[in-house]
């Protein structure tokens, strides 16, 4: 059975960490992209999941979550944003562009396991 995978468009490490900690756990693997391009490249295999850092400080993840949902092929991968807490006007740009959901930084830390178990069908 292949393994199932996720795609990660994150740039801070200590999340990457985290990520890369809960996956292992859950068999589950993990590949990261660094540009627009390389996100809707790598999502071709269809990962079960799409986790974006909100926060992202070197791409705009709203324009990403916006060409996620343009694209037939896409448009059905499950996206899940995490975002500081005070954040709200960037949590509803995200809502409005498509995110299937968006948590605080810290329930997304605390609730990662859980939250790859579910995509992963493993729950």
């Amino acid at each position: 059975m292949p393994v199932k995978q996720i795609l990660a468009v994150v740039d801070d490490l200590m999340f990457a960490v985290k990520i890369d900690s809960a996956a292992k756990q859950n068999s589950i693997g993990v590949v990261y992209a660094k540009t627009l391009e390389d996100a809707l490249a790598k999502a071709k295999a269809q990962p079960v999941l799409v986790l974006i850092d909100l926060n992202h400080n070197k791409l705009d993840p709203i324009e990403i979550v916006r060409a996620f949902k343009a694209d037939e092929e896409l448009k059905k991968i499950s996206m899940l944003g995490f975002i500081s807490h005070v954040d709200g006007q960037r949590k509803q740009e995200a809502v409005e562009a498509g995110c299937d959901s968006v948590v605080p930084r810290s329930a997304f830390s605390v609730n990662l396991p859980q939250i790859l178990k579910r995509h992963s069908g493993t729950l």
